[in-house]
């Protein structure tokens, strides 16, 4: 109920008792089903229904619900179509919920409602709800008189008793009184009366009353309210008492009208008005009784209409209601109606809130009378251009006004652009009656398009982007329906900006496109740009879109982009690219960057632009492809590094995508001499006349000066790491070593012992005992050579194929005379060979002595003849030209043979061919004879016919025969000695036994 609550439980007394009303699932539920109510105050009867889903086998559907109290040709009369009624009553239904709203309650509200269901199938009426409608009245009581007062009670009574305490208005001679509650005891005058009313329910008052009973200052209105056609004449009346009988003046007046006054405090009378001059006039048809009546009504005639008197001592100035007159023309009201694409049927009314009973009706289309039409009620088909209206016979002049469709929507929208956040507003206006109600939607290709409003305007408090679109509206009522379009664009600034890349890693020489996208309107502009670190940030592109066609390393960083209207600019967030991509050409560097020691701290750093960042793995060249790498990190660190880590160094830097070798970078590590020594080639052991070349080695860094040393003495010319000696000899037999010198440092090198080697010299054979050997004693044969390496020796007896013995020393032990004869010594080692042949010869008789003598005497002259050839031959030999085998002159080094053999040796064919030989004898007696020859070393071995010759002379002969290894040396090996020495010895006689 719409009454505030202290109103509402003084003027509506609900029996708190729900009735449920029903058969077969049809039923009605009440609140109350008996309600009494204040006239003037507001009233609802709610109700809820149900009803079946199916009825008799069919879908039962409800079509309508209606409130009615009256019956009229045996249907019941809808109160919303009573004339009664008309403008105070509303039917509310909603979810099988329906209330009966009912304003400005009169005593002739008074009645039973009944609710009724109208479906497909059936028709249900529930029980009625009896409503009962009283006024106040003011009750007088304990009245005590007194001279020239009274004492009494005033109580303001209603049938209606309350459920709750409201406030009451205390109103004397028609002006509010402080008095308050529902009732006060005090003292009154006799010309004073009293009048009550619920405070909020001013407007329906109790009548004035004289509280003495008799002739007192009042004023009682017939009607508070009087509701008539407009044309149509009306009578406003009152009654009127005064304590005073000479009334001096009296007169209608309107509070509307104040503003015309002279005074707004001093009404004026209404006759004398010139809006109501000739249609408005004064009537007393008794005394106490003015009426006001007022022709050919007007629209604006309707107002509150007062009256007013005065005495000598008394004025009426009514706070109290007058009478309020509405005038209202006649209306055609859409009884029902069913509407279709190009015409409607519709039942028509024609009535207004004061129809008068017993009149006749004429109904007109586009102004045309329609014939044979003379009720209040008319149906038939219109197009929804028609236009019907209608007028009470007698008064055509006065039509309602006309009924019809509406016609197509204007719509109007704020002129020049919209931007967003401002407000709008969308006015939908179509003229119809009865008046227009307005939707409006949205276009947005759904087919079932939201609501957005029930109005005539759609307002946007704060218009968005998202509002832009296309809305329509749809002027609706019971004739007809039809809508218009209007188009909304919503400029606004650029949004928040959105970047976008492609998913996934990024590869170098790839391409790649970077969209900005705003939402903007105007369309926004756009500009790209790469953040840089400078406040001046190049311009990269005014395009939504970004390209780079072949993306490279550089293009990595951090990218926005702005975007800009009239209206505005946006900046974006940064997206970053990370351009991935294969190590570039990787950098070697070195620290520190000056000469490198040995044993210093070396770093080496390999770099390489790559992404995803590389692996590093540093290498030396020329190790074994087999060996681990060095390092797989950025750096190679040598904590102290060596002369063996010189050499070149390359890095590789590598990640998922390719790998990169780098350049080579050299490492020259600097460092004294060290590890040095001196190799010979090509031997230490080397053969007399061959060159050697002595080599000095050691590590260096930077290479070191040399120095050569023999037995501790500095050798001439020897700065170089190779000692070169062209044709070695004996003299250059020692112990070699070098020096190794550089800013680091110096060192000495381990020494070689150079071993001069060379073919055994012509053996000296020796026998022993040097005195007479006696037969049958031992005879010691002794042979030696000088020879390098030491020679073998062999022993040999001539016309033996097979050596006689082995060995320096050859020993008979048990000397006979089968023993005689030659025996030769052979000296060998890998150079040569070189022979010596022994005579042993047995002299029969003979002193031993003396053949010593000779002997001796044979050796010595023997060795002056030797010497003189060597004399001889060293003269021939000096020549200015070089022989072959000698040292060239720039090694300034003089050769000294130590003996003939020597010489013979170094001397070639044709020189051995010149030399001369000599035979030395010295004899005592033929019989005691020692031979001493020199040979020529060409010479053959005696022929046996020279030994038969000297058949009575024993010779002892030593031959010496030097070989060398040579060719050469084998082509003479079986040439005789150059020498041959003859020993006799006597040969004892055998003793026979």
């Amino acid at each position: 109920m719409s009454l505030p609550a202290a109103a509402r439980g003084f003027v509506v007394f609900l029996l708190v008792v729900q009735v449920v009303q029903g058969l077969d699932d049809w039923g009605v539920t009440y609140s109350s089903t008996e309600i009494c109510a204040v006239k003037g105050s507001t009233v609802e009867i709610r109700c809820s229904y149900t009803y079946p889903s199916t009825w008799r086998g069919s879908v039962n559907t409800v079509e309508k619900t209606l409130w009615f109290t009256k019956w009229k040709g045996g249907k019941p009369v809808d109160l919303t179509t009573e004339s009664e009624y008309s403008g105070r009553v509303e039917d509310l239904c909603e979810n099988n919920i329906c209330t009966l709203r009912i304003r400005k309650l009169r005593e002739s509200d008074s009645a039973q409602y009944k609710f009724r269901i109208i479906t497909n199938q059936a028709v249900y009426a529930s029980e009625p709800v009896t409503l009962s409608v009283t006024g106040l009245q003011v009750k007088v009581s304990n009245i005590y008189r007194y001279t020239g007062y009274i004492w009494a009670n005033l109580e303001c009574l209603s049938s209606c008793p309350p459920t709750s305490r409201p406030s009451y208005i205390w109103y004397k001679n028609g002006l509010k009184s402080p008095k308050q509650g529902d009732s006060f005891n005090d003292y009154f005058y006799p010309k004073e009366s009293y009048a009550c009313a619920v405070k909020g329910y001013e407007n329906s008052p109790s009548p004035s009353v004289c509280v003495n009973g008799q002739d007192c200052n009042t004023v009682a209105y017939s009607e508070r309210s009087i509701c008539a056609p407009k044309g149509s004449s009306v009578d406003i009346s009152c009654t009127h008492s005064s304590y005073e009988y000479n009334v001096q003046s009296k007169f209608w007046f309107s509070p509307e009208r104040s503003h015309q006054w002279k005074n707004p405090s001093q009404p004026e009378d209404l006759s004398e008005d010139t809006q109501y001059a000739g249609h408005a006039q004064i009537l007393e048809t008794w005394r106490g009784r003015s009426t006001l009546r007022i022709s050919d009504l007007r629209d604006s005639d309707s107002a509150q209409y007062l009256f007013k008197f005065k005495t000598q001592n008394f004025e009426w100035r009514s706070d109290l209601p007058g009478t309020t007159l509405t005038v209202t023309a006649l209306q055609v009201q859409v009884i029902r109606a069913t509407v279709q694409q190009s015409n409607t049927y519709a039942e028509l009314k024609c009535h207004s809130s004061c129809s008068p009973a017993g009149v006749s009706y004429v109904w007109f289309k586009n102004r045309e009378k329609i014939p044979k039409t003379t009720r209040s009620s008319y149906k038939d088909w219109f197009q929804h251009r028609d236009m019907i209206s209608c007028a009470l016979e007698g008064h055509e002049v006065f039509p309602s006004p006309a009924v019809y469709a509406p016609r197509l929507p204007y719509l109007s929208r704020p002129s020049g652009e919209i931007e967003e956040g401002s407000s709008v507003t969308l006015t939908c206006s179509s003229d119809a009656n009865p008046a227009a109600n307005y939707t409006w939607y949205k276009k947005n290709g759904n087919p079932n398009v939201p609501l957005l409003s029930e109005r005539p305007q759609l307002v946007f408090r704060s218009i968005q982007a998202s509002d832009s679109g296309e809305y329509f509206c749809t002027a609706e009522n019971k004739l007809g329906r039809t809508s218009a379009n209007i188009s909304i664009d919503v400029k606004y600034a650029p949004r928040i900006t959105s970047l976008s890349r492609p998913s996934g890693e990024i590869k170098e020489g790839s391409p790649v496109t970077l969209t900005c996208s705003s939402d903007a309107n105007p369309a926004a502009k756009y500009t790209w740009y790469k953040r840089n670190g400078n406040a001046n940030v190049p311009l990269l592109s005014e395009r939504p879109q970004l390209l780079f066609s072949s993306i490279q390393s550089s293009d990595s960083g951090q990218y926005y982009c702005t975007v800009e209207n009239k209206l505005g600019r946006r900046t974006s967030l940064n997206t970053f690219i990370d351009v991935k991509y294969a190590p570039k050409l990787p950098s070697v560097s070195v620290s520190p960057s000056a000469e490198i020691e040995e044993g210093s701290s070396v770093t080496l750093t390999c770099s390489s632009d790559a992404n995803p960042a590389a692996n590093y793995t540093w290498y030396k060249r020329n190790i074994n492809a087999g060996l681990p790498p060095l390092s797989d990190k950025p750096q190679l660190v040598f904590r102290s590094i060596q002369s063996s880590d010189s050499g070149q160094y390359y890095c590789t830097a590598e990640n998922k995508l390719r790998g990169k070798t780098s350049k080579d970078i050299s490492i020259d590590v600097k460092y004294a001499p060290k590890t040095s020594s001196v190799s010979a080639s090509p031997s230490a052991e080397i053969e007399i006349g061959k060159s050697l070349q002595l080599t000095c080695k050691g590590g260096a860094n930077p290479a070191a000066t040399h120095t050569w040393y023999k037995d501790n003495h500095t050798l001439p010319w020897g700065s170089k790491d190779i000692y070169q000696l062209a044709s070695i000899t004996l003299e250059d037999k020692g112990n070699y070593h070098c020096e190794l010198k550089n800013k680091y440092g110096q060192l000495n090198s381990t020494s070689v012992h150079i071993d001069v080697q060379y073919a055994p010299k012509l053996p000296s054979v020796s026998v022993s005992p040097s005195a007479e050997i006696e037969e049958g004693s031992s005879v010691t044969l002794t042979c030696s050579s000088d020879a390098n390496p030491a020679a073998n020796y062999t022993w040999y007896k001539k016309d033996e194929d097979s050596p006689r013995a082995s060995g320096q020393i050859f020993t008979i032990t048990d000397f006979r005379a089968e023993h005689s004869g030659s025996y030769s010594c052979e000296a060998q080692n890998k150079l040569g060979r070189s022979n010596s042949t022994l005579h042993l010869i047995v002299v029969a008789g003979g002193s031993m002595k003396t053949v010593a003598a000779g002997s001796i005497t044979a050796v010595i002259v023997c060795i002056i003849f030797l010497i003189a050839f060597l004399l001889i031959r060293r003269k021939r030999s000096s020549k200015p030209t070089t022989e072959a085998g000698e040292r060239p002159d720039n090694d300034a080094q003089v050769r000294i043979y130590d003996s003939p053999s020597a010489a013979v040796q170094s001397a070639t064919p044709e020189q051995e061919a010149e030399v001369c030989y000599a035979s030395v004898r010295f004899i005592k007696n033929q019989e005691e004879a020692l031979y001493s020859n020199i040979k020529p070393a060409h010479l053959r071995r005696h022929k046996k016919d020279e030994k038969d010759k000297e058949d009575d002379v024993d010779h002892s002969t030593v031959t010496s025969k030097s070989h060398s290894a040579t060719a050469e040396s084998e082509r003479h090996e079986a040439a005789e000695d150059p020498s041959a020495l003859y020993s006799v010895v006597n040969k004892k006689p055998r003793v026979l036994t």
